[in-house]
């Protein structure tokens, strides 16, 4: 199969070495992820393709799975990984420049910001757990459990296992919902429950408990969970 190349005035990587990242166009960008064109697109072209595949918002690629990505004339399952596994990347990397330098925690917000962007765009529910000092200051983040549309079965042995093994002296848990509604649900209450009741014996605080949805949270202390 004969690969179209790419003419040099349409090269970014010369572009990149040159000039910088920051002078490509979110098409170049991709285009350097996707590596090769096909036989009769170039990858400037396939990648054009892909983000007008996301409506031409850039920030919807996070959502895209690889199958829907091989539905894309000249995107393989090799590309379509390599695009998967570099939105990831982004996300990951975002979430721990966060964390980054032990920063303290001081309300709900925090955790909501922290996790919004990175959780918005999952089909699945994840539930986590951040892991913090005496001066709440951030040491690890846990992804506990990754559930279906509407639910992430949680125990508390998952949540402080790890929250013990760091010698943490208090955690916040959060999770979101693939819906975009973060009104907690019977299941949300009673896993507070069990956590809350679970951190007595313990001896290490929960916080908190976040549920992410669309640019909103909810934040089960602020709503009196914690006080029943």
């Amino acid at each position: 199969m004969h690969i179209k190349e790419m003419p040099a005035s349409e090269r970014p990587q010369e572009k990149l070495l040159y000039a910088g990242a920051k002078v490509l166009s979110n098409s170049e960008l991709l285009a350097l992820i996707i590596r090769t064109g096909s036989s009769k697109r170039s990858a400037i072209q396939l990648a054009e393709e892909v983000i007008t595949y996301t409506s031409d918002n850039i920030g919807d690629l996070g959502m895209a799975e690889v199958r829907e990505l091989t539905d894309i004339s000249g995107i393989g399952e090799a590309k379509a990984c390599s695009i998967v596994a570099a939105m990831e990347l982004s996300k990951r990397i975002k979430s721990d420049r966060f964390a980054a330098g032990k920063r303290r925690l001081t309300n709900s917000k925090e955790v909501a910001d922290m996790l919004m962007e990175e959780l918005a765009d999952e089909k699945k529910e994840y539930f986590l757990a951040i892991n913090l000092n005496s001066k709440l200051q951030i040491e690890s983040k846990e992804v506990i459990s990754i559930g279906n549309l509407d639910s992430a079965p949680v125990h508390p042995r998952e949540v402080f296992g790890p929250a013990v093994r760091r010698a943490a002296a208090a955690v916040v848990v959060a999770h979101n919902h693939p819906s975009g509604d973060p009104t907690p649900s019977f299941q949300d209450i009673e896993v507070t429950k069990r956590l809350l009741q679970a951190s007595e014996v313990i001896g290490i605080k929960l916080v908190d408990h976040v549920i992410v949805g669309n640019g909103c949270f909810t934040s089960m202390k602020s709503e009196g969970y914690f006080d029943e």
